[in-house]
């Protein structure tokens, strides 16, 4: 496994770095890129090599001033009037935690939406409007986030837990987590890595000798968990090049 500052070095260089959670969590790795920096080919090798969802994970602040929801609570509203949908909402996982799930969207200017090139516009939009809401320029970032994206759509957005990981530890924390650190846009796309052969998560093993055949790095929850508030830690970190 690599260290949070390899991590950091990979993302503001827009490679891809790779997340497991946990043995005690999901037990998967996520490959992860900053939006910011997405283009088409980059859609194309989550899809290919990593083969999961490919989603956009926003920090709870871009999202709570975008008026994003998470899905359950969608749902929650909606099934006040709907006895089935109420029977079906997914409020909580198998392993603890409550879904990061908001809305799906896609841009105005894409055509299907499911294409590479779609998806990379879809996302790297948002990032455009999320670095806005960040800088300040939040009523700006609004008129656009209404005015350029549809939804439903095929880009599903995730909301992080407002504590990050002092409130919940999955992938969407701590690749926000991640962003925030390296000083960029806290918007990271991520997909989940599948094993064609198990047809179940990619192993940790397997992830490491794929992180290793093309040059990524690959971290480890609980190294970023553990990597704490020392404020050392994180002049360390901005000295990063």
């Amino acid at each position: 496994m690599d260290t949070i500052e390899d991590a950091v070095r990979s993302l503001r260089q827009g490679r891809f770095v790779l997340l497991h959670d946990g043995k005690d969590r999901e037990n998967e790795v996520d490959m992860l890129i900053a939006a910011q920096f997405i283009r088409p080919e980059h859609i194309a090798v989550m899809r290919k090599d990593a083969g999961g969802l490919i989603c956009l994970a926003l920090s709870y602040e871009v999202a709570s001033r975008l008026g994003l929801l998470y899905m359950h609570d969608i749902l929650s509203i909606a099934a006040k009037n709907n006895s089935i949908l109420s029977r079906m909402i997914y409020s909580y996982t198998p392993y603890g935690d409550r879904p990061s799930f908001s809305i799906t969207v896609n841009h105005k200017d894409t055509y299907t939406g499911i294409t590479d090139k779609d998806r990379a516009l879809t996302i790297a939009e948002m990032a455009n409007i999320a670095a806005k809401v960040i800088n300040g320029n939040s009523n700006e970032g609004i008129a656009e986030f209404v005015s350029s994206f549809r939804s439903p759509g095929h880009v599903p957005l995730l909301i992080a837990a407002k504590g990050l990981l002092h409130e919940r530890r999955g992938h969407t924390e701590m690749a926000i987590r991640l962003a925030e650190m390296a000083g960029l846009v806290p918007a990271v796309a991520m997909c989940e890595m599948l094993d064609s052969s198990t047809y179940n998560a990619l192993s940790v093993d397997k992830a490491c000798n794929y992180a290793r055949e093309n040059g990524l790095c690959i971290i480890e929850g609980s190294t970023l968990y553990n990597y704490g508030n020392d404020k050392k830690m994180y002049d360390n970190i901005k000295r990063i090049s």
